[in-house]
């Protein structure tokens, strides 16, 4: 979730102790998140049903890593957009599981045809993107943010 949208980006994410990610996330402070698109869905539940504890991820999906720029972890070449992160404040862990992470490099893939993002709903139901409602014209508080 976006935390901060400004400088630096920050945003939160709740990973639980059980996944390798966790441990993963608490021993470097550094991750990727990977944003798929609609065509990568069920890719995306299958990779969620296994850990890195076990096997390669990539490998095993045919998924194709690529060298961050700032962070170890590598971005995913198939996502739409990758967020190379390092952890802000693991204050909220111990309690919440909640990672506030600085978000030190992004990418999107201006070639990717499709774009349409999936959202989690929980139990394996996923809600996906589809119209834009523009509004900018109502954004007058904060002109600074309308392009």
């Amino acid at each position: 979730m976006v935390m901060q949208d400004g400088v630096p980006p920050l945003v939160g994410c709740m990973i639980g102790p059980w996944d390798h990610s966790f441990r993963a996330l608490r021993a470097t402070g550094e991750c990727v998140i990977a944003v798929p698109t609609v065509d990568l869905a069920t890719k995306v539940v299958e990779i969620g049903n296994c850990s890195g504890a076990d096997i390669d991820k990539f490998e095993a999906f045919g998924l194709t890593p690529v060298s961050a720029k700032k962070v170890n972890p590598p971005l995913v070449a198939e996502c739409l957009a990758n967020f190379e992160c390092r952890v802000k404040d693991d204050s909220l862990v111990d309690r919440y599981n909640m990672f506030v992470m600085e978000v030190v490099e992004a990418w999107v893939d201006p070639e990717r045809k499709e774009r349409r993002v999936i959202h989690h709903r929980g139990d394996g139901t996923f809600i996906i993107d589809g119209r834009v409602l523009d509004l900018k014209k109502k954004m007058v508080k904060w002109p600074a943010y309308v392009q």
